[in-house]
């Protein structure tokens, strides 16, 4: 596991109406501070990647859909720097993925219908000054292919 991503097992809660599925808490171990929440939906044969951040973490669930979230350690004097993690996130496996700042990140659907991802960073997003570093999701230096041919 790649130094500081943390996988949190969600639980269901089930009845005939439907269900219940707490994300995120903030008595969770894992929690550090609230900065927004937003939905981001990728589309079937896309990428929404790479990208990293050097202050905020992310706080992943995908809650419709599936998507293939594909991380790389790129963070000087990280214990596992230059490793590279694969999860398959979706409704069929529900769990919460913890994203350190400096781990570049990407997502692809990997399913026939969009996947539907909650972030719930420690960061705002800044409009004029983001937190957020973009590297081309096929053409770049990490050790990693997607299947999907278009992306960012």
């Amino acid at each position: 596991m790649i130094d500081g991503v943390v996988v949190k097992k969600l639980k269901l809660l089930r009845d005939n109406r439907g269900f219940l599925m707490e994300m995120l808490r903030s008595d969770d171990q894992i929690f550090k501070k609230f900065g927004q929440v937003y939905l981001s939906v990728c589309a079937p044969g896309y990428v929404k990647g790479w990208h990293y951040h050097k202050v905020q973490t992310d706080f992943f669930v995908v809650v419709y859909g599936k998507g293939k979230v594909a991380l790389y350690d790129m963070r000087e004097g990280s214990i596992t720097k230059g490793e590279v993690q694969e999860f398959i996130m979706g409704t069929d496996d529900p769990f919460l993925m913890t994203i350190p700042p400096g781990v570049l990140h990407g997502i692809e659907c990997v399913g026939k219908v969009p996947c539907y991802l909650i972030n719930v960073p420690t960061e705002p997003y800044h409009y004029k000054t983001p937190d957020e570093f973009r590297v081309d999701p096929f053409n770049n230096e990490v050790p990693y292919k997607w299947t999907a041919t278009k992306g960012n």
